[in-house]
């Protein structure tokens, strides 16, 4: 039955008619009304046009998260612009490169990355780019905040849709900005749009509230607070994540939904009973994850814990493919869901043909959406897809009925003796040992197999490290994987990097076993 809100739903709409409705519950920069946050969105759309920002055009932002972040969206979504989010651990070089790459005609960042703003490898990009700053002074540049005041919160003229550009994290090689064609149709049907992709994941409309409690820039997260958020459902958003301040905001708001990625839920799982226990998470609905892998028993203690309520969606922003539902889930361990109405699923073998159920092969993503770019590059575009279809460039199978397992990256793949190791598979054998925290398995050079599988390891706090450990870990592998899957040797760190959407930066730690060698990873 079509919920009576169904037909019309959006920040636009829900600003209009139920002005006083929460948007912002709790963030670091205050609470807000939906009709305040319009009125800021529209504010925004008003300031920007005067500094010269053209339809059609992107605004770069670089900002913590915060009730901005989310201002900033929606101007663009009201102002025909695109909505380039910035990951906040860049260096200056970095933001600079992206926004030369980028063309963008703004970059919004706050104060805390004055230190970017003013660092003299900027000064070309600010040369074709306004650059402004939130929440304080920055020496050069004008504040926000102050231009503001000069203009109204009425909606502006010539409304049109804008879309979001998002930069790869670059884990793998070089980050790639990611946008299409700006869509057609109004703000408010755009809007609309988003709370049907809310839907989908059963956020319920007006009721309930949204834990934002990952980096607001990721490309991700930001799907899934705007979609809450389009469906009526005020935010909690978090400066930072905490394990136990998500479980105390989780009682203390009632969050019927949230997003994670697979870390939260190891730092989740790894808190004592004692805290675990003392929380009240009954009100959870649906808690969404994605953007990198999550072992199968991590999501199975997860569910164990908080109810049949983790969804997973596979895709990118190149394009959603799938979704698995909680109870799918449960009949079948491990799968990523099936396709998303209008997409279409293929595994291909290394010539381009379909593969029977069961069998490996790379991941293809048809749909119905235009095609994306990769900006500037249309040689990485022209090579992610085979006619209409795209990869991310991940090897996995179809079941019988339809269901998608992905194994792992192709990149990750290790060879060893002419034999084909999934990284992932390893991991998660890993991190079910009480003595894991974080663990990465790459391939490190050998002359005789060509590559030989490491495992570099992060301890759970308070464990040494040990060569007894280590030779633990190998016999908890060979108890339950192949031989030829083992790694042969386990090194240890204090820390494994990581982005904050939980992706392992693998192309850093493998960097650092080969370049010594003197040969290409």
């Amino acid at each position: 039955m079509r919920h009576p809100w169904d037909r019309r739903l959006g920040v636009w709409w829900i600003a209009e008619d139920q002005p006083a409705q929460p948007a912002i519950l709790e963030s670091p920069s205050g609470t807000r009304t939906f009709a305040e946050l319009a009125g800021g969105a529209h504010q925004l759309v008003h300031v920007l046009r005067s500094v010269g920002v053209q339809p059609g055009a992107a605004v770069a932002v670089m900002l913590p998260n915060c009730v901005e972040m989310v201002e900033c969206s929606l101007a663009c979504q009201e102002a025909g612009w695109y909505f380039l989010p910035m990951n906040t651990l860049l260096t200056a070089g970095e933001v600079a490169r992206i926004l030369d790459h980028s063309g963008a005609s703004a970059l919004i960042a706050h104060e805390q990355f004055a230190a970017i703003m003013t660092d003299p490898v900027m000064d070309g990009a600010r040369e074709t780019c306004a650059v402004l700053a939130v929440g304080g002074d920055v020496p050069g540049t004008e504040r926000l905040e102050e231009l503001r005041n000069r203009f109204p919160t009425t909606a502006p003229t010539d409304r049109a849709t804008g879309s979001i550009f998002t930069y790869t994290s670059g884990t793998t090689g070089k980050p790639k900005g990611i946008r299409r064609p700006l869509p057609p149709g109004t703000p408010d049907e755009a809007a609309h749009t988003s709370a049907v992709f809310g839907r989908a994941f059963q956020f319920r409309p007006l009721e309930g509230c949204h834990l934002v409690s990952t980096a607001m820039y990721h490309g991700g997260a930001h799907s899934f607070y705007m979609g809450a958020l389009n469906v009526g459902q005020a935010l909690v958003i978090m400066a930072k994540f905490e394990p136990e301040e998500a479980l105390r905001l989780i009682e203390a708001h009632h969050v019927t939904t949230a997003y994670m990625v697979p870390t939260q839920f190891h730092r989740l799982l790894r808190l004592p009973d004692g805290i675990r226990l003392r929380y009240d998470t009954s009100s959870l609905q649906a808690v969404v994850h994605a953007a990198a892998p999550c072992p199968r028993d991590v999501k199975q203690q997860m569910m164990d814990w908080w109810g049949p309520v983790i969804w997973e969606t596979y895709g990118g922003m190149e394009g959603p493919a799938t979704i698995a539902k909680p109870w799918r889930w449960l009949e079948k361990p491990g799968t990523v869901g099936r396709a998303i109405r209008g997409v279409s699923l293929a595994i291909l073998d290394d010539r381009g043909e379909p593969v029977e159920a069961g069998q490996q092969g790379m991941v293809y993503i048809g749909t119905e959406q235009p095609p994306f770019e990769y900006h500037g590059d249309p040689a990485g575009t022209n090579g992610a897809f085979r006619g209409r279809r795209f990869t991310l460039g991940d090897v996995g199978y179809l079941d019988e009925d339809g269901y998608l397992f992905i194994v792992d990256r192709a990149k990750d793949m290790i060879i060893t003796g002419g034999v084909n190791v999934y990284p992932q598979e390893v991991e998660a054998v890993l991190l079910a040992h009480p003595a894991v925290f974080d663990v990465a398995v790459i391939g490190v050079p050998d002359e005789e197999w060509g590559e030989q599988v490491k495992a570099v390891v992060q301890l759970a706090p308070g464990t040494p490290p040990t060569d007894e450990l280590a030779a633990e870990l190998v016999r908890h592998c060979r108890d339950r994987l192949a031989g030829y899957k083992c790694p042969r040797s386990v090194d240890f760190r204090d820390d494994l990097p990581r982005t904050d959407a939980g992706k392992l930066y693998k192309r850093q730690i493998r960097d650092e076993y080969w370049q010594s060698t003197g040969r290409a990873v």
